[in-house]
């Protein structure tokens, strides 16, 4: 009931997106959302997965879920894919690499791209700052803009 009344009762105003991130899981909380939304214009799933095996055993399941609930899966996104060391651009693959692709590959969903470990991103994030305007040099800057853009143009293919 609350999710349902998060959506409905709040002001949102003119939105061109309404982004909601939920834990990983086919819980209740991801039904009550999907049924909350279902009559406005849902786009559809962006699932986001870590390079590790148990990472992606459980994306796949939200895929089936997804799939499910008739949802459209725009693509998977590989977070936390190698750190890109600021001093010498060198990446290193601490989670292994490859298990986001493997699997947007195996269920015929797009690969919309991966995200290296970044400080200056956590930091913006958990002070409510704006990463992309302070750090555009920073190595995940071109991952998300690229991932952003393949969204944007989904979307507008979609219209």
């Amino acid at each position: 009931a609350l999710i349902k009344q998060f959506v409905t009762d709040v002001a949102w105003g003119d939105l061109d997106f309404l982004i909601v991130d939920t834990p990983p899981g086919t819980s209740d909380e991801h039904i009550s959302t999907v049924e909350a939304l279902r009559p406005f214009q849902l786009l559809g799933a962006i699932l986001v997965t870590t390079p590790q095996a148990v990472s992606v055993g459980d994306v796949r399941r939200e895929l089936t879920f997804c799939r499910k609930a008739g949802l459209r899966i725009l693509g998977i996104v590989e977070n936390m894919s190698g750190f890109v060391c600021p001093h010498c651009s060198e990446c290193t693959n601490i989670f292994s690499k490859g298990g986001g692709e493997e699997l947007a590959k195996h269920a015929g969903v797009p690969f919309l791209g991966c995200v290296p470990l970044d400080p200056q991103l956590s930091q913006s994030l958990e002070e409510g700052r704006d990463f992309i305007q302070e750090f555009p040099k920073s190595s995940a800057f071109p991952a998300l803009t690229h991932i952003a853009q393949q969204i944007l143009d989904t979307s507008q293919r979609s219209s």
